[in-house]
């Protein structure tokens, strides 16, 4: 049985039952899970997690689902990779990546609806739906498929082929809303009043949200049972920012790790920037704004966790970053050369964010550092083509080779 007890609203504190609901009914503030850390201290040890699964799963007493409701395509336990190579063009000592292009659809976003696809089970749910920038559509579209659920996925009429084609693989019904990210959200927040659906980041956004802590979880454990001294994120609707900062502080609360200071940085692309924006005009006030960016799966301008990540930035001693699109094109190419990593757009505002806050003396270069790629390039591959070296032609011969060669080596 799961340890999470209620949910609680973040503003006013008021506390209800596990329900579908996202918003309190007296200040109409976000709800979030709460847990029996009491019984999870009884419980969680390093050696219980350790003898988990090499997946989110292993962490299941931290995760607001009952086992027999999961949803299993086997997410999480990603790589953490020391990246030496790039931390020596970045003149950092300790820089690691962790890399989320490894889950099922290519992108983190498994983690959240690994977890909301399961809770939405428990409530007994029979269609899974969200308002999507394309990467959760991929993901929603997956883990319906393997649960059996009808999905149901909104997206912006604009979206890159390569996320539309992986969400139509699986058979979903797709809806491509004339507008912005921000539009399609609000046409879904209309609709979840409406259907007995499970929209994962609106009405389930509560269990959702929750996933993305399971990447703290990860690192903490990866790098030997400590935490990190800096991270690296990239924001959108700052969610993920805020929850691996917290899942990092829960294993510290719980006694599994030292508590210890993590300085939070978060990185938006310049198009598309209120967090970020917000942060260096001193202000907790997000200004939403109209996207204008490449970084098409960060374009949120009205970000619902913004005003927590900007807490989370004060809490922590951290900053919020912006990349332009030309920096977040180079980023891409900088950590595929250097690591062979291929990420989509919002890992380049993650290396391009990196870049910047070390010229920006945001973070130390001597300090352990992770660096979070939450998504596969191949999803993303209109914003890099164009900036990469054609294939050199050559006849089938030697002779054709070598030439063609000597000539390319010459340019």
């Amino acid at each position: 049985m799961s340890f999470a007890t209620s949910l609680l609203c973040r503003e006013c504190g008021n506390e209800t039952e596990l329900a579908p609901v996202n918003a309190c009914d007296f200040c109409f503030g976000p709800m979030e899970v709460t847990y029996d850390y009491a019984a999870l201290r009884g419980r969680v040890t390093r050696e219980r997690i350790e003898g988990g699964p090499k997946s989110i799963w292993r962490y299941i007493d931290l995760l607001p689902v009952d086992g027999e409701f999961v949803v299993d395509l086997g997410v999480g336990f990603t790589p953490l990779v020391r990246a030496d190579n790039l931390a020596r063009r970045l003149g950092m000592r300790e820089l690691w990546i962790k890399n989320d292009t490894h889950n099922p659809t290519w992108s983190f976003k498994d983690r959240v609806v690994a977890v909301a696809s399961s809770r939405a089970r428990q409530f007994e749910f029979d269609t899974l739906a969200c308002a999507s920038t394309g990467n959760l559509a991929n993901s929603v579209a997956a883990h319906a498929a393997r649960a059996g659920l009808r999905a149901v996925v909104f997206i912006p009429h604009d979206l890159e082929v390569g996320k539309i084609v992986g969400s139509a693989v699986y058979r979903p019904t797709i809806i491509a809303v004339d507008g912005s990210y921000d539009d399609v959200n609000r046409l879904c927040s209309e609709l979840a009043d409406n259907r007995w659906w499970a929209f994962v980041n609106i009405n389930v956004r509560p269990y959702y949200a929750e996933g993305s802590r399971t990447l703290g979880f990860e690192v903490v454990e990866q790098l030997g049972w400590r935490a990190p001294e800096q991270c690296l994120v990239p924001m959108a609707s700052g969610a993920l920012f805020v929850k691996i900062h917290k899942g990092i502080s829960e294993l510290a609360q719980l006694g599994l790790i030292e508590e210890t200071p993590v300085k939070m940085i978060g990185a938006q692309a310049a198009g598309c920037s209120p967090i970020s924006t917000a942060w260096a005009a001193g202000t907790t006030n997000i200004r939403p704004v109209k996207p204008a960016t490449i970084a098409k799966s960060l374009a949120i301008g009205n970000p619902a966790d913004g005003f927590y990540a900007l807490k989370t930035m004060e809490q922590t001693g951290g900053a919020g970053v912006t990349a332009t699109d030309a920096e977040i094109v180079e980023a891409i190419g900088l950590l595929a050369e250097c690591e062979g990593i291929f990420a989509e757009t919002a890992g380049g505002v993650t290396i391009a964010g990196l870049r910047n806050a070390l010229d920006q003396e945001l973070l130390d270069p001597e300090r352990s550092t992770v660096a979070f790629i939450t998504g596969g390039g191949l999803k993303t591959v209109e914003a890099v083509e164009g900036a990469l070296a054609p294939p050199i032609a050559v006849d089938a011969s030697v002779s054709s080779f070598e030439d063609a060669y000597a000539a390319a080596g010459a340019r």
